[in-house]
């Protein structure tokens, strides 16, 4: 790099996406012809439903493309309302809503308001790749607590007891949980929220994936449902994204104590202005319409996990748990005496698949593979994989 570009410490602090980068490189392999079986995307690969579609044709062709509220408009504030008391048992005011540019945006968001430098957040590791970033662009520390697949990689109470420090500030919570799937339990969401209390942690609960629970709906309580002491201090983030496979649409939103979601709202209106108008009217009909369409897609994620589960157990060298959320597995490849990147690298080079490796998510010894692609296509990806497997080990 040239002398005179002289960055700022917090960008020269963060890394790439990981999963942007393979899903990259996937894709520039496929435009030269190669023919690349991707496991990479974090989204769903239905289209978006047409009378979502339909709705933000409504919007440009009725005018609906000025200007909105910097934190959303207002009716679309008062369906997300509406839609965490039906499905999360939470009550908000619509000016305890942030609507944003995507979840990332939230979280981004959430953490620019509320770390400082010294501050520490506590992550669950495995975990999703863009949160130690937040919290580095934040001037803060990314503090991560360890789990393992005896765990079902959830934080263990004693785990998270001890990573707790005078500095720490935050901690960040996703279930079910990108990459693993792991879903927390009522019973365990209890036990973090009493250390969170005691603590006077902030919890930022990362509910992305919410709609996408399939074995256990018991498990389906959001933490910030669990007494007014963890609600007044927990941030809870969802979007459209994922539930109605409209990743490209950039719709999310947090609901926040007021003056959390005040402060918040002073910060996006000096970056963003506003999320797009048309995108909140469509997001406003994927909210407040018949839901069958998600539970289409919820089956048939549910298909697909169980079958990819079944194949890659086969694999020799493989282990693998069954997801409880979420479209992804995150298979062990402890046995087979190779990092994660490597095993990634090698298998893209020579076997035409994309997977991302665990070192991305803080576990070296896993590999990410996203399910929400054909079942022609995840058959084979695994007949590959088995094959690359088989061949070097």
């Amino acid at each position: 790099m040239s002398d005179h570009f002289n960055f700022s410490k917090r960008i020269l602090s963060v890394n790439e996406s990981a999963t942007l980068a393979i899903s990259s490189r996937a894709k520039a392999m496929k435009s030269d012809g190669k023919d690349v079986v991707g496991f990479g995307a974090g989204e769903p690969d239905f289209d978006t439903p047409d009378h979502i579609k339909n709705a933000a044709i409504k919007a440009i062709e009725s005018g609906q493309t000025k200007y909105t509220l910097s934190s959303g408009m207002p009716s679309l504030k008062k369906a997300v309302c509406s839609l965490f008391e039906k499905d999360k048992g939470l009550s908000y005011e619509p000016e305890q809503i942030i609507v944003s540019c995507g979840a990332k945006h939230s979280l981004y968001n959430i953490i620019q308001v509320l770390c400082e430098s010294g501050d520490e957040v506590l992550i669950g590791a495995p975990y999703w790749v863009s949160y130690p970033e937040f919290v580095k662009l934040a001037e803060a520390k990314p503090v991560f607590v360890s789990t393992d697949e005896v765990s079902e990689f959830k934080m263990s109470p004693e785990a998270l007891k001890k990573a707790i420090t005078d500095k720490s500030k935050i901690l960040i919570l996703n279930s079910p949980s990108n990459p693993t799937g792991s879903v927390y339990s009522t019973a365990e969401l209890e036990k973090i929220a009493e250390i969170a209390v005691k603590n006077n942690l902030f919890v930022i609960s990362d509910e992305i994936y919410s709609q996408l629970i399939y074995d256990n709906p018991e498990n389906t309580s959001s933490i910030a449902s669990l007494g007014s002491d963890i609600f007044d201090r927990t941030i809870v983030v969802d979007g459209v994204s994922k539930t109605y496979s409209m990743t490209g649409w950039r719709i999310g939103y947090l609901a926040a104590p007021k003056e959390v979601a005040g402060a918040i709202n002073r910060l996006q209106s000096h970056s963003t202005s506003n999320p797009t108008s048309i995108a909140q009217w469509a997001a406003l009909e994927a909210i407040q319409s018949d839901q069958s369409c998600v539970l289409e897609m919820k089956e048939v994620f549910r298909q697909r996990r169980n079958h990819i589960v079944e194949r890659l157990r086969a694999i020799p060298g493989f282990s693998c748990l069954l997801p409880q959320g979420a479209f992804y597995v995150f298979p062990g490849i402890h046995d087979l005496d190779i990092s994660s990147d490597q095993f990634a690298k090698e298998l893209l080079e020579e076997a035409l698949v994309a997977v991302v490796p665990g070192s991305a998510f803080g576990n070296d010894a896993h590999l990410r593979l996203s399910y929400a692609s054909s079942m022609e296509n995840i058959n084979k990806g695994i007949d590959r994989i088995e094959n690359f497997v088989k061949a070097k080990f």
